[in-house]
C-alpha cells in the first residue's frame, strides 16, 4: 500500500511540475512559445495572461491592473493568426467597457468606439490609418444619442469643417480647419439658431471683416486681422 501510495505522490509532484515548467517557456529560438502569464512586482496578482507561438501573440491575451491589491481585468486582445492586429476591449474596474477597436502592435488602427460612462450609449467614435493618426470624420454624441460634434481629420490633424450642435440639434459653431489650423469662414449662433456672429480665420487667427448678429440683424463689423487667435472669443 505504501509503495503505491509513494508512486502517487510521484505522478502528482511531476504532472505540478510539469505544469510550472510549460508556462513562460522559449523555443530553441528564444522566442516565447506557449502560455505565458506575468504577475505585478512582490505580487500573486496577475498582470497579463496569454499564449505565443514561436514569439508571436494567438488567440486572447488578458490584462489587469491593481485594485485594492487584486488583480482586476482592464483590457482584452484577441489577436488575428494573418497580421499583427488585435481586436480590444478597455474595460472600467467594474467591468464596463470603455472603449473598443483594432490595434497593430502599439498602434490604433481602423474604427475605434468610446462609450459613455454611465450607460451603454457610445460617446464617440474615430477612424485611424494605418500609421496610428486620425483618418476621416470623428463623432461625438450626448448621453440621448444626438450628435454633439463632427469633425474631420486627415493624417492625424483636423482638415475640413467641424461643427459643434446643441442637445436640440441646432448648430452651436461651424468651423473650417486647414492643416490643424482654423482656416476659412467659421459661424457662430445661439441655441435656437440664430447667427451671432461670421467671419475667415486665416492660419489659425481671425482675418478680415467679421459681422456680429442681433435678432437676425448686423449689430457690429469688425476687421480681426490683428487679433490673436482664440476661437471660443466672438
Amino acid at each position: 500500500m505504501r509503495h503505491y501510495i509513494f508512486i502517487f505522490i510521484l505522478t502528482v509532484s511531476g504532472l505540478t511540475s510539469y505544469a510550472q515548467e510549460s508556462v513562460n517557456q522559449f523555443d530553441s529560438q528564444g522566442n516565447r512559445h506557449g502560455v505565458w502569464r506575468k504577475y505585478f512586482a512582490k505580487t500573486k496578482q496577475l498582470r497579463y495572461e496569454g499564449q505565443f507561438n514561436h514569439g508571436k501573440e494567438v488567440g486572447t491575451f488578458k490584462f489587469y491592473t491593481l485594485n485594492q491589491g487584486s488583480s482586476v481585468l482592464s483590457a482584452t486582445k484577441v489577436f488575428k493568426e494573418e497580421t499583427n492586429k488585435a481586436e480590444v476591449k478597455f474595460l472600467s474596474s467594474k467591468g464596463k467597457l470603455i472603449s473598443e477597436g483594432t490595434m497593430n502592435g502599439k498602434l490604433y488602427t481602423g474604427k475605434w468606439v468610446y462609450y459613455h460612462n454611465k450607460s451603454k450609449g457610445i460617446m464617440s467614435t474615430e477612424f485611424y490609418n494605418e500609421n496610428g493618426q486620425l483618418e476621416g470624420e470623428k463623432l461625438v454624441f450626448y448621453p440621448d444619442g444626438t450628435t454633439a460634434e463632427s469633425s474631420n481629420y486627415k493624417e492625424g490633424k483636423l482638415h475640413g469643417k467641424s461643427t459643434w450642435y446643441a442637445k436640440n440639434g441646432n448648430v452651436l459653431k461651424a468651423f473650417m480647419y486647414q492643416n490643424d489650423e482654423l482656416h476659412g469662414v467659421s459661424k457662430y449662433y445661439d441655441s435656437d439658431g440664430n447667427l451671432q456672429a461670421e467671419g475667415a480665420y486665416k492660419n489659425d487667427l481671425k482675418h478680415g471683416i467679421w459681422n456680429y448678429y442681433k435678432n437676425g440683424k448686423i449689430v457690429e463689423t469688425k476687421d480681426h486681422t490683428k487679433r490673436s487667435k482664440n476661437p471660443n472669443k466672438q
